[in-house]
C-alpha cells in the first residue's frame, strides 16, 4: 500500500472503532440512565467547569456544537430536570447551562457506568496500562482531547 492507502486505512479504523464505542457507550447509558452518550458528554463537561455551569457559547465550542446545536440538545436535558438555564448577571444577551442537584447526582452515576464501560473495553490481556497511554497520546496528536486530569483540556 502507499502513503496515502495507508493513512486512508487508518482512518477508516478509527472511523468504524469510534463509532462501535459510541453504540456501546450508548447502549449502556441509554439502558441504565435514560441518556444517550451525547448527553453524557454534555453533561460531564458541566460538571467540569466550575460551579457546574457554562455560558451556553463555551460548552457548544468544548463539545463540538454549534451554539443552536446545544441548545437544542439542553432542551430535553432542562425538560427532564439535569439542567437548568441561568441568565448572566451582567448581560441579558447571555445565558449559562447549569447541572442541577438532580443533574449533579444522575452525573455521578453516569460517570461510574462510563468507567465501567471503558475498563471493560480496555480490559487485560488484550491491553496494558501502556497500551492505553499510547493510544491516549496518538489520538491526542489528532486532536482527540478526554478528562481534564488527564493531561490536557476536556474539549
Amino acid at each position: 500500500m502507499t502513503d496515502a492507502a495507508d493513512a486512508l486505512d487508518a482512518s477508516l479504523r478509527l472511523i468504524r472503532a469510534q463509532a462501535a464505542l459510541a453504540r456501546r457507550f450508548d447502549a449502556r447509558l441509554s439502558g441504565l440512565h435514560g441518556v444517550s452518550l451525547a448527553d453524557f458528554t454534555l453533561l460531564l463537561r458541566l460538571g467540569q467547569a466550575p460551579g457546574g455551569r457554562m455560558r451556553r457559547v463555551d460548552l457548544a465550542e468544548a463539545v463540538g456544537l454549534t451554539a443552536s446545536g446545544v441548545t437544542r440538545a439542553l432542551a430535553p436535558l432542562e425538560r427532564i430536570g439535569l439542567v437548568s438555564r441561568e441568565p448572566d448577571a451582567r448581560d441579558a444577551r447571555v445565558a449559562h447551562a447549569a447541572l442541577t442537584d438532580t443533574g449533579r447526582r444522575l452525573l455521578a452515576e453516569m460517570r461510574g457506568t462510563a468507567e465501567e464501560t471503558a475498563a471493560g473495553l480496555f480490559a487485560a490481556p488484550q491491553w496494558n496500562a501502556q497500551d492505553i497511554g499510547t493510544l491516549s497520546g496518538l489520538l491526542s496528536r489528532l486532536g482527540g482531547t478526554g478528562l481534564p486530569e488527564h493531561g490536557g483540556p476536556a474539549r
